[in-house]
This record gives structure tokens, C-alpha cells and sequence, in this order.
């Protein structure tokens, strides 16, 4: 396929590209890529304190644990989303003035992503040997979880990023979406406590990824191998919406530098 001639040819740009995103994030902050960090366990912080009083079944057993196994996914998820749909609009000069493959605008905001999820995954085995959870050889799934994530996302990403160069709103409809995302995944909470919502339920089931979700706590919480079927199937998702997501950049690309 061309994107892999495309991506070989072009490959020490997409390193380049990969290794500004990643110090670039946090340049000229006193702490750098520490908030890779502290802005999970912040996050893990204020919902640890606040959450068990607003849902009495926020009190399950390592709900700390709980927190952090959902919420470091989810911030690798929500932050390569909210940047990743603006990464084409914030390289309007280069795009004007020279010729490269701009996909690799958006490939190189997942692996970044991907890196500093890896980076935050430290966070969640403190975590777990600090409250007794432990370690298991299921975490050995974990980069095939990454994966079925990566594809996902970098599927959204190229459709979000070449739309909204033509829609200037939709950066902040995408930040809308995201947020109400966040509480239809069971991050904060188990699904346990749905067990008689009905639709409800059913709809947060079929968010892909709420399994997604399930497969990390699997491997890192629960030491079992996640349901591999259902992560097959968000596989397969992804790589429909990457399929049909780069058909529709490559069609919009025409139009970036008149529009931008």
C-alpha cells in the first residue's frame, strides 16, 4: 500500500516528527515529561477523593487501582484525540511550503501517544505492587491492548484531522464528545452497578472502549488474559475506520493549503 512506501520513504521525518511531538508537549515546563505522571495521578487523585461519595459502588476492592488502570488508558486515548484532530491546522506553514506525506502529521501524534502511554504504564505497576495487587505474566498482553488502541485511534484521527480543516468548530465539538465519552466508559465505575439500566448498559457495551478498558484491568488488575474475541473485533473496527478514515484524508489532503 502507498502509506507504507510513503511511511519507509519518509521514515526519519516521522522519527523527527515523533521525538518534537514528545518534547514539545511539555517544553519550557519546570517538570517536562514528569507530567506524563502527574497528570494521571492527579486525575486518580481527585476522583479517588470525590467519586465514593457521589456512587456508593465507587467502593469495590483496589478501586485506586481501579482508577489508575483506567484512567492512564484513557488520558493516552483523549490527549492524541483532542491534539491529533488539530495536528494538520497547527502545521499550516510547513504543509504550504514544502511536499511530504501528511499523514504523517497524525501517524506521529498515535506514536508519540504510544510512548508516553508506555512512559505512564509505570505509574499503573507502582500502583499495583504499592496496594497489593501485584504483577502477573498477563501483562505480556498488554502491548497487543496498545495496539487494538493505537489502531483505533489513528482511524478517528485521520478522519477528525482532515475534516477539520474544512469545519473550523469541530476541534471544539470533538473536546464536547470526549467528555461525555469519558463517563460512557467505565473508568470511574463497573459495569456491575448497571446491571439493570437496560439500554444504558447495552450502550456502554458497545462503546469499543469500554473493552479496551476491560482488557488493560485483565491483564494489569484481575491477572487474567482480557477477552481476546472481543478485542479481535475492536481490532477489526479499527482497522475498517483506518481503511476508511485514510480514504477520506487522502481525499480532503487536495484541498489543506487553500484551506488553511
Amino acid at each position: 500500500m502507498q502509506i507504507f512506501r510513503n511511511l519507509y520513504q519518509y521514515r526519519e521525518l516521522l522519527k523527527t516528527n515523533v521525538k518534537k511531538d514528545i518534547r514539545g508537549k511539555y517544553k519550557g515546563s519546570f517538570l517536562g515529561i514528569l507530567w506524563s505522571f502527574l497528570n494521571p495521578l492527579l486525575q486518580v487523585l481527585v476522583y479517588y477523593i470525590v467519586f465514593p461519595y457521589l456512587m456508593r459502588g465507587a467502593g469495590m476492592d483496589n478501586y485506586i487501582v481501579y482508577l489508575v488502570t483506567g484512567i492512564v488508558p484513557w488520558t493516552f486515548f483523549s490527549s492524541a484525540i483532542s491534539v491529533g484532530t488539530v495536528s494538520v491546522k497547527m502545521n499550516e506553514g510547513i504543509i504550504k511550503k514544502v511536499y511530504f506525506p501528511r499523514e504523517i502529521l497524525v501517524i506521529s501524534q498515535v506514536l508519540s501517544g504510544v510512548i508516553n502511554f508506555f512512559i505512564s504504564c509505570i505509574i499503573v505497576v507502582v500502583f499495583c505492587l504499592a496496594f497489593g495487587v501485584g504483577i502477573s505474566i498477563h501483562i505480556l498482553a498488554i502491548p497487543f491492548i496498545v495496539l487494538v488502541q493505537a489502531v483505533l485511534t489513528l482511524g478517528i484521527l485521520f478522519i477528525l484531522s482532515s475534516v477539520n480543516v474544512y469545519v473550523q468548530d469541530l476541534e471544539y465539538i470533538v473536546t464536547f464528545i470526549i467528555n461525555m465519552l469519558f463517563y460512557g466508559t467505565p473508568i470511574l465505575y463497573s459495569l456491575n452497578q448497571f446491571s439493570n439500566a437496560g439500554i444504558l448498559l447495552k450502550l456502554i457495551q458497545l462503546n469499543p472502549m469500554t473493552s479496551i478498558m476491560d482488557a488493560y484491568r485483565d491483564a494489569f488488575l484481575y491477572h487474567q488474559w482480557p477477552d481476546f474475541t472481543a478485542l479481535f473485533l475492536v481490532l477489526v473496527l479499527g482497522i475498517v475506520v483506518t481503511i476508511v478514515g485514510y480514504c477520506i484524508f487522502k481525499k480532503l489532503e487536495k484541498g489543506f493549503a487553500e484551506k488553511l
